[in-house]
């Protein structure tokens, strides 16, 4: 007798073999997943419907299309991750699924969005979050559905439709993850496509897209180059580019507390996030302390005998940036490449340099952590500040003394910056406030939320209005 186990996989089977075979569906559409085309003509007549069925929703269905985002995204974040691994080649799929929950959990909604009431001897005047309309979302590598979770959340919520543009080395998960969440939205009794993306992915149709008459609004989650294009566009845009976190330690901190929150920020995902630690300033006076103290925290100092060794490894050819075939990588992976064994439990590894160093001045995206020394607390600042660029993005601090705190934290003056624990809590991870994957330190909006994707609509009533 066939098992029901047997039956079931049999069924699954047939259902996929129609799916691959299915013909191409009339409007363009993919037979296979909601919300993808192979066109963007097609893609846009699709989300811009949508969007006219999506003013008419109410915000209690706004609020249930939402809460079944979140819903699917709770209940796919193990799958999702591993497929994201999978694709990218890149990551924990351990912190990927915490990534998920989190953004799931923590990105701000509709309640956002309530509106300024003035009222007066002249009457009322209400100004409310309105929507844009299409926004076009241009997501990355190193957090694709984290990210297309977020901004739809985001965006959704403000009462847009968006347009996805994935990286391409993401495509087949960014695409899995997007016909989640339209299933969800249709299942919560919304409208179809109000989430579209294409089944490819390349340059020379992401610039097409930007200049798209019908795109109303620009948000790019990824590198300078993509970033610099979109402000060039001619549209609004919102941009997120890339960081290089500094961490200062000076002499007041914990060592051994320091170490561990360091390296929890600066591995988690293999150093992907762009608000992670990239680089250590310590303080003369706590140096050895907190090498020493590395070493209990599931970290390696490196021999400064192999460091040439490691930088062969890890940077590209021109010493200019990293080698991209070890972004995201295990550090037991880096490690076994210069000949040293290493588990997978081992989360970084440590090196210390001079301030000029490549590790220092280049954003790695791997767990390589560059510590430099400087004699004292002043010119820890005045290095971190010089090693942060001006990007405004993010930056750390280890100190007992509230007033190092401060100082660092005008000097620096980063979107994000965290005292006393790992670089996520600045996400809301482990600290408070929400989330956001699309941190526009670039633009000035800093973490977005729903009222960043929405234009300021005034309203109003004039005459004797209140009965105070």
């Amino acid at each position: 007798m066939v098992s029901i186990e047997t039956q079931i996989n049999d069924i699954v089977q047939r259902v996929l073999t129609q799916l691959e075979q299915a013909p191409p569906s009339s409007n363009g559409g993919s037979p296979r997943y909601r919300g993808i085309f192979s066109t963007i003509d097609s893609a846009m007549a699709a989300v811009e419907l949508a969007q006219r069925r999506y003013y008419r929703v109410s915000i209690a269905q706004r609020k249930a299309i939402i809460q079944a985002i979140r819903n699917v995204s709770i209940d796919q974040a193990q799958e999702m991750a591993q497929m994201v691994v999978a694709e990218t080649g890149m990551g924990r799929v351990a912190d990927k699924v915490l990534k998920h929950l989190l953004v799931a959990e923590k990105t701000p909604g509709p309640e956002f969005l309530n509106p300024d009431a003035y009222v007066g001897d002249d009457g009322l005047m209400i100004e409310e979050c309105a929507p844009f309309g299409t926004i076009l979302a241009i997501t990355p590598v190193t957090n694709p559905t984290a990210t297309i979770i977020n901004n739809t959340i985001s965006m959704l919520s403000a009462g847009n439709t968006v347009f996805f543009a994935p990286h391409p080395n993401a495509i087949k998960s960014s695409i899995a993850m997007i016909d989640l969440i339209n299933d969800a939205i249709v299942t919560a009794g919304g409208p179809d496509n109000l989430v579209v993306s294409l089944d490819t992915a390349s340059i020379e149709l992401v610039d097409q897209l930007m200049k798209h008459p019908k795109i109303a609004l620009l948000s790019v989650t990824g590198g300078t180059g993509v970033v610099d294009v979109a402000l060039q566009s001619g549209k609004r845009a919102i941009g997120a580019a890339a960081g290089n976190p500094p961490v200062l330690v000076d002499d007041t901190a914990d060592p051994e507390k320091a170490a561990r929150d360091i390296v929890a920020g600066h591995s988690f995902d293999n150093n992907m996030p762009c608000t992670s630690e990239k680089e250590v300033v310590m303080t003369e006076g706590i140096a050895d302390r907190l090498l020493e103290a590395f070493t209990h925290a599931n970290a390696l100092v490196l021999d400064p005998k192999l460091l040439s060794s490691l930088e062969a490894v890890v940077l590209n050819d021109r010493r200019s940036g990293p080698n991209r075939k070890f972004i995201g990588q295990n550090a037991c992976v880096i490690l076994k490449e210069i000949g040293i064994q290493a588990d997978e439990e081992l989360r970084t590894i440590v090196v210390e340099v001079d301030k000029d160093h490549p590790f220092a001045r280049h954003e790695l995206m791997m767990p390589v952590l560059a510590v430099i020394r400087v004699p004292d607390f002043e010119a820890a600042v005045d290095l971190a500040v010089e090693l942060e660029e001006g990007l405004h993005h993010s930056a750390i601090i280890h100190s007992a003394n509230i007033y190092h705190m401060s100082e660092f934290g005008k000097a620096i003056n980063t979107t994000l910056f965290v005292k006393n624990a790992p670089s996520y809590a600045g996400l809301g991870f482990g600290g408070e406030g929400y989330t956001s994957f699309t941190i526009a330190g670039r633009t000035g909006e800093g973490m977005t939320t729903c009222r960043t994707f929405t234009r300021f609509r005034r309203c109003s009533l004039v005459g004797a209005f209140s009965s105070v």
